[in-house]
């Protein structure tokens, strides 16, 4: 089974997504954890990154092939990125949706490379880099990311914690009869 985890930034794609691939024993990929290493080797912020990809579209373009890829040669894996409901459309889409000032705790909290100094300047830089993807992603490919017909389960995680979290992806996964 494919299963993509899509949604804001700060909502735990990432975290839900590794618990999930190793409770079913899936492969996990993460395309944010991609972007940051790229940001990182240039020594340039994620929010920077993002403003990079504007002018440079060989970023997005490479994230986007291994997405592709990924989604042509495996069978059972989870993946999480902004856009993998659009690159893997036969997989079992998910998307986790926040409240700004939590998603914005989350991220000063866990995300030292992105060095956030108050939850006002990480709600900023989120709100920044939504809006630029959005914009940049409905330019290139006419895909809304924050239309939710896109998604097969939706998920407000506020004040909900990872294990929560799962439990109710994990609880939809069986009740379809995908597992």
């Amino acid at each position: 089974m494919k299963i993509a985890i899509s949604g804001k930034a700060g909502t735990g794609k990432s975290s839900v997504a590794k618990l999930l691939a190793g409770k079913l024993k899936y492969r996990h990929y993460s395309m944010g954890d991609i972007q940051r290493e790229i940001a990182k080797k240039k020594g340039i912020s994620i929010a920077e990154l993002g403003e990079l990809e504007k002018t440079d579209p060989g970023i997005d373009n490479m994230i986007d092939e291994r997405q592709r890829e990924i989604g042509r040669r495996e069978g059972d894996f989870v993946i999480d990125s902004w856009l993998s409901a659009y690159f893997i459309p036969d997989a079992y889409r998910i998307f986790l949706d926040g409240n700004l000032e939590e998603r914005a705790k989350r991220i000063t909290k866990t995300r030292e490379a992105e060095s956030h100094r108050t939850i006002e300047e990480a709600a900023a830089s989120i709100r920044q880099r939504e809006q630029t993807n959005r914009k940049r992603w409905m330019k290139f490919y006419g895909f809304d990311f924050l239309d939710m017909k896109n998604y097969d389960l939706v998920i407000d995680t506020t004040g909900k914690g990872l294990d929560e979290v799962f439990g109710i992806i994990y609880k939809n996964i069986k009740d379809k009869k995908y597992l």
